[in-house]
């Protein structure tokens, strides 16, 4: 269901595989809770949150003035997030700037809107792995339901995997949906901390093409990101 990669007085930090429940699903018990006993501890509060298709980093607080702190930092988009995906399709746009309202449409889904009132904001760079597969590294600004999978289905290049928003053929003989929170970085109590953790899971996040085309975007706080003007 997870596995531990740190842990401190403060909070913990988990990599969570990926069609794993946060909460109870189906009177199964969810990451949550069972990570909060299998650590052994009477507080735990969830920072932040991802879709059960998802795997990566997730981070937890262990007290409830740490958990102010940590969700206060979330808000202010003080917390940096990179995720990373796989498509087969190739995007309108290999690079830029997503952003637009969201709204619900069918089947549990989400879509994007024109409007801009309260938009969902995601970042992007993108290439070419092989013919028919593209990596995609991603900085999320906002943190609303669907996301990230919404905004590469804007520019018509959704998620291997991804039974919500990729049409069945694409996602013929895929074995998860190809979306991975790979970095975390904060600031608490006046010291940085940051992680990365590559996806364990997936046969095409872990083939030689993949390993290759990460390479230069292992560190990618260190990417020239445009600067969003937001008004």
């Amino acid at each position: 269901m997870y596995e531990l990669i740190d842990e401190n007085a403060d909070f913990l930090v988990i990599y969570k595989k990926p069609n794993t429940s946060f909460h109870s699903d189906s009177g199964e018990m969810g990451l949550f809770e069972y990570c909060k006993q299998q650590q052994g501890l009477s507080e735990l509060y969830p920072v932040h949150r991802l879709d059960k298709v998802t795997s990566g980093l997730l981070l937890m607080a262990k007290t409830a003035e740490i958990n102010n702190q940590l969700t206060a930092a979330f808000r202010a988009r003080h917390i940096e997030k990179y995720y990373l995906a796989l498509s087969a399709k190739k995007p309108t746009k290999k690079q830029g700037l997503i952003k637009g309202d969201m709204t619900t449409a069918r089947r549990g889904a989400f879509k994007l809107l024109a409007t801009q009132e309260n938009p969902a904001i995601t970042q992007f760079f993108s290439k070419s792995v092989v013919p028919g597969r593209r990596l995609f590294m991603i900085k999320p600004h906002t943190g609303k339901t669907h996301q990230i999978r919404v905004a590469l289905k804007s520019i018509g290049a959704p998620i291997m995997g991804d039974v919500l928003y990729a049409d069945a053929a694409s996602n013929s003989a895929i074995d998860r949906t190809y979306l991975h929170a790979y970095s975390l970085g904060f600031a608490l109590a006046e010291k940085q901390y940051r992680y990365t953790a590559l996806p364990r899971e997936g046969e095409y996040f872990r083939d030689d093409f993949f390993s290759a085309a990460i390479m230069e975007w292992r560190d990618p706080w260190l990417l020239s990101w445009p600067k969003v003007v937001e008004k």
